[in-house]
């Protein structure tokens, strides 16, 4: 495990850093040097800092992540044979780190990935308390991130609202943002919209592979009139956010395609919970097997057919089509006449018998 956090100086220029997330030592060589240098490495928001020694108030190089690419485990041998060597690229270049130990490894894995994707790592070996310290992390640098935008935005983000439905390739990314997603995620699309630097237009940016990555960024202004048009050399009008995405496609001949990113889902389903001895908090993972379910109650039976079923055949004046007739299935009933529809049908009789009489 990585050395314990150490207290920066009060007032130096290390105690106004970012919040510190976790450090330690590490081997670092960078792209251009030739040795590696073990250095104090802190973790703050999202930078890392590097300093001479645990005590050095003042860092002497820092790396900014917001440039971050990948993350891939080094099996190449260290004349230490405990330690665990790491590549961190960047966009502009990849960066060899030692970590001491293989669980220093991939504990300093874990935190880059939690400030890098503001997620928690789900592929790592990690240990409850662990992953326990990481979503505090990750909430931790969110807070920061919104209380930073916050403070940098202007007083209207996009002074004109934004007509019609928003394109799914939408990301409220900065333009070294988008870059980064499109670099990362090649299979997703190679062209997105976000906001544009001036806070009242939009932007449309683009990657293509010409010996290396290859971006471009297009304007894309709203009409007050409605609609929006890409301010390129000959502008092109759209009438919807849509209609602008379509347009890029079918100008490239489909070679741009709209950056589609699917977020990940949890694999199994975790609950956390609490030692009342002890108080700790431990994270567990559901039961996989088919869940049990009471048995079922017997159906509900209607009063009328429960009395019609109690009575006997002889004291019903009403009567049922036998069980194998055809309409068993909607049992039909049958009324024999009553008394008094008898009397009027014998009167209406009589009358007709005195009617033909009189009319012979």
């Amino acid at each position: 495990m990585a050395a314990a956090s150490a207290s920066p100086r009060t007032g130096s220029p290390r105690a106004q850093q970012s919040p510190n997330y976790y450090e330690g030592y590490l081997e670092k060589r960078g792209p251009k040097e030739k040795v590696a240098r073990r250095l104090w490495t802190c973790l703050c928001g999202n930078t890392l800092c590097f300093f001479n020694n645990a005590k050095d108030p003042q860092y002497v190089e820092k790396l900014d992540l917001s440039g971050f690419v990948s993350l891939v485990d080094d099996p190449s041998r260290d004349r230490n044979l405990e330690a665990a060597r790491l590549n961190l690229r960047m966009k502009d270049g990849e960066i060899k780190l030692t970590a001491p130990n293989l669980e220093a490894r991939e504990l300093w894995k874990g935190f880059l990935y939690s400030v890098v994707d503001l997620a928690v790592p789900t592929t790592l070996t990690l240990l409850p308390g662990q992953i326990h310290m990481l979503k505090e992390v990750v909430e931790k640098e969110k807070m920061r991130r919104r209380a930073r935008a916050a403070a940098r935005a202007p007083s209207s983000p996009l002074s004109l609202p934004l007509v019609g439905e928003i394109p799914a390739c939408f990301r409220p990314v900065s333009r070294t943002e988008a870059e980064v997603l499109l670099e990362r995620h090649p299979d997703c699309g190679n062209m997105l919209l976000r906001p544009g630097r001036d806070g009242t237009s939009l932007a449309v940016t683009t990657r293509q592979d010409l010996n290396g990555s290859v971006f471009r960024h297009y304007r894309v202004t709203q009409k007050q009139q409605g609609g929006y048009v890409i301010d390129v050399e000959n502008p092109i009008p759209c009438p919807t956010l849509h209609d602008v995405i379509n347009a890029l496609v079918e100008k490239t001949a489909g070679t741009l395609q709209p950056f589609i990113l699917e977020e990940p889902y949890e694999e199994n389903i975790t609950f956390v919970s609490s030692n009342d001895e002890s108080g700790e908090r431990t994270l567990h993972c559901a039961p996989v097997g088919p869940i049990s379910r009471a048995p079922a109650l017997p159906p509900k039976q209607d009063k009328w057919m429960l009395r019609t079923q109690t009575r006997s055949p002889s004291s019903s004046p009403r009567s049922f089509s036998p069980s194998g007739s055809p309409s068993n299935s909607m049992r039909r009933l049958v009324l024999s006449p009553s008394p008094l529809s008898q009397s009027l049908t014998e009167e209406l009789k009589q009358k007709l018998e005195k009617r033909r009489t009189s009319q012979e």
